[in-house]
């Protein structure tokens, strides 16, 4: 069976907080031939690691990492990069993948009020604008 992960089972992965849940999602991503995580369950992974759970931006690029290792995870890696080199540079991993994914429909310039989002999409030479 080829599984979508819902946030809440990657978070549970992640956070072994719950040890039910945990073994639960564990067998279920075990037994899986594939498993499918998109970019929202991704940008809300991130998310919810950094606000809820005070999670520092190195852990968190380093969950995501090992969840892109594993071997039967399908997920979208350009935009993974995308948003952990945001991630990286202190601006939000979402906003790397609305970046990027906005290139791939043919979007031309980012355009944001996040100053630090425009920025490190300029340093990494994507057009980017900031609206004021």
């Amino acid at each position: 069976m080829r599984i979508v992960a819902d946030t809440n089972v990657l978070l549970r992965l992640v956070l072994a907080d719950d040890p039910e849940q945990y073994a639960t999602a564990l067998e279920a991503v075990k037994r899986a031939e594939a498993v499918v995580v998109t970019n929202v369950s991704l940008c809300e992974l991130v998310w919810t690691l950094r606000n809820s759970y005070s999670v520092s931006r190195e852990a968190v690029a380093a969950a995501v990492s090992d969840l892109r290792a594993t071997a039967h995870v399908v997920l979208d890696n350009a935009a993974v990069d995308a948003g952990l080199a945001m991630l990286r540079a202190g601006a939000d991993f979402a906003d790397g993948v609305i970046a990027h994914e906005g290139r791939c429909l043919g979007g031309g310039t980012f355009v944001s009020f996040d100053k630090k989002a425009v920025a490190v999409q300029a340093n990494h030479g994507h057009p980017a604008q900031l609206l004021m």
